[in-house]
């Protein structure tokens, strides 16, 4: 075992001489010995080792004696010790989770809590080959994602140092072996033999079957997710090349060009999707599925102009016509919907960020789509009012002999649906649709002799 171990551990170098390494202890089999191992490599690396042993309050007196237990080995061998204790139980009640996943979460907070108080530089946890094809064949079986074809990475960045699993290459078997050949007596949790719990399912039932037809199966999976581990790092470097230069991200905020996104190979594409809902996510919400990504992909094909999907927490993707658009949905201030007067002067600031400036001018003002010109003559019209657009709203559109849909115009001007809910209309007093701001204006009546008049002029710093 130890050259077999100690290879593994100098290909993917777990260790380093004077590393403090703190180690996970519960008292089975598998951590046992790797408390065991590492022992013996303390002089020759240096190893300053610690253990920390961890009562789920699951089983009651058993769970603390498991801890006790453990103590008492390390008592033995001179090992410091560490003990502590979670509340399962407690955190399934608040959070509403199952068993094994809040024991996962309040473990691995107590390991870095931990890592911090001893300053370790490594922790040390005894996840085998078993438990490798276990989890791959779990995630086979249950979920579509290739890259977590990975399975239980060897090394991985964690707390304020590494986690490192040196015992990813052994089987069950062989670690029972080793344990009888250092005489080590562990303690069995009676509830690994449960099939209750999904993992167990898989170790008692599933992994006995596949070990008929290769009894090394651990060896092999090992070898593949290294593998895909490879690949994938590859593959999300070239993704992150994608993100950078096709796609923008902003505050709550990514869009890209489709025909732009689409020239990148889809395996590229596809880990692209889900850095953005990475970036755009604090935590990828549960209920996101395989479904989510399939819409993502047909929304790229879609033929329609505006056409939008809802993500969960929230989270709007949109095609506005060759746009694609994730956004959060926002929460929208009422008084945009309600007629809203405009002081003479005065400056307004408009929804997207941009602003609207109302006073005074004479005729020789310069006049663009930025800016309308209202005689000062027509009493009618005043005082102006502002509002966003509402059903049947309709223009007199300068230029075009009759009425024409705000809706349409929005259409015919290709502005992203996203877009069309907030844009700022300039109506009369009496009603009439002045101006959609930046846009479009109205046919305004004017003397020749006109002078005086109300000019509005519209700022956007992103243009």
């Amino acid at each position: 075992m130890k050259d077999q171990v100690l290879s593994f551990i100098e290909r993917h170098q777990l260790l380093h001489n004077g590393a403090t390494v703190l180690v996970g202890v519960s008292g089975g089999a598998d951590s046992l010995l790797l408390l065991r191992y590492l022992l013996t490599l303390k002089n020759a690396w240096q190893l300053h080792i610690v253990v920390v042993s961890i009562d789920h309050g699951l089983r009651g007196d058993e769970s603390a004696d498991d801890v006790k237990y453990v103590e008492s080995i390390c008592q033995q061998w001179g090992v410091p010790f560490i003990a502590k204790q979670v509340d399962v139980k407690g955190r399934k009640s608040v959070h509403k989770e199952g068993t094994q996943l809040a024991a996962r979460t309040l473990r691995y907070q107590v390991f870095e809590e931990t890592m911090k108080e001893v300053n370790a530089d490594l922790l040390a946890l005894a996840h085998h080959g078993d438990d490798q094809v276990e989890t791959v064949v779990m995630r086979m079986v249950r979920q579509s994602n290739p890259s977590l074809l990975q399975g239980i990475p060897v090394k991985r960045s964690f707390a304020n140092g590494y986690i490192v699993r040196p015992f990813l290459c052994l089987s069950k078997d062989e670690i029972y072996q080793y344990c009888r050949e250092y005489q080590l007596v562990p303690r069995e949790d009676p509830s690994n033999q449960s099939t209750t719990y999904t993992r167990n399912f898989f170790r008692l039932k599933v992994l006995p079957l596949l070990k008929q037809q290769n009894d090394q199966i651990h060896q092999h999976i090992q070898a593949m997710t290294e593998r895909a581990s490879e690949d994938q790092n590859y593959l999300e470097s070239k993704a992150n090349d994608l993100l950078e230069n096709v796609v923008s991200l902003e505050e709550n905020m990514v869009f890209f060009d489709i025909e732009s996104f689409k020239a990148y190979p889809i395996a590229l594409q596809r880990r692209a999707f889900h850095l953005i809902l990475n970036y755009l996510y604090q935590g990828v919400p549960r209920d996101l599925s395989y479904q989510h990504e399939a819409d993502f992909f047909a929304l790229l094909k879609q033929v329609k102009s505006n056409v939008s999907l809802d993500f969960p927490a929230s989270l709007k993707v949109t095609k506005n016509y060759q746009e694609i658009r994730f956004h959060f949905l926002e929460k929208f201030d009422k008084e945009w919907a309600d007629l809203q007067t405009l002081k003479v002067p005065s400056i307004v600031s408009l929804t997207n960020g941009a602003t609207l400036s109302v006073g005074y001018t004479s005729r020789a003002s310069h006049e663009d789509h930025h800016t309308l010109h209202i005689p000062k003559e027509n009493q009618s019209l005043f005082p102006l009012r502002m509002r966003v657009r509402k059903p049947g709203d309709r223009m007199m559109v300068k230029g075009l002999n009759g009425h024409k849909k705000v809706k349409d115009i929005f259409i015919d001007e290709k502005v992203p649906v996203y877009k069309r809910d907030r844009w700022p209309l300039i109506f009369g007093a009496d009603g009439t649709l002045l101006w959609i701001v930046g846009l479009k204006k109205a046919e305004i009546k004017e003397n020749s002799s006109s002078s005086k008049y109300i000019v509005l002029t519209y700022t956007d710093s992103n243009e």
